[in-house]
């Protein structure tokens, strides 16, 4: 009895399920190395790099400029400097009483008796 048992189970088990099934398609999802998290996280890292070497490009930028700007102003005041050491040996020379004397008699001015002195200003 139990053969024949399994045979009506093999029997009714062949029929109702070898009836030609349906297809299903079958959604694969492939997984990712990287996940969304990490690429929002990797993507805020990476424009905040940009904004940094963007920022650091321009504030050295900046600190150039100053720094030629700087330099062209020394160099103005060392060439300043000079003008104002030969002015000054300028007015040296032309101050001397000889040569005063001298310009004086050339034009027809006479000296009675008296010396000639440099005049110096006081600053008050």
């Amino acid at each position: 009895m139990a053969a024949n048992q399994a045979r009506v189970w093999q029997q009714s088990y062949n029929t109702e399920y070898t009836a030609p099934k349906e297809k299903q398609k079958v959604i694969i999802r492939k997984k990712s190395w990287i996940t969304k998290g990490e690429k929002v996280l990797y993507s805020f890292v990476g424009i905040f790099l940009l904004v940094a070497g963007a920022y650091m490009v321009s504030f050295s930028s900046s600190i150039d400029t100053l720094n030629r700007e700087l330099q062209s102003l020394e160099q103005t005041v060392q060439t300043q400097k000079v003008t104002n050491e030969a002015l000054v040996f300028e007015i040296k020379d032309l101050s001397r009483p000889e040569r005063i004397t001298q310009y004086a008699k050339d034009h027809g001015l006479t000296l009675q008796n008296a010396e000639v002195r440099q005049a110096s200003s006081f600053n008050n």
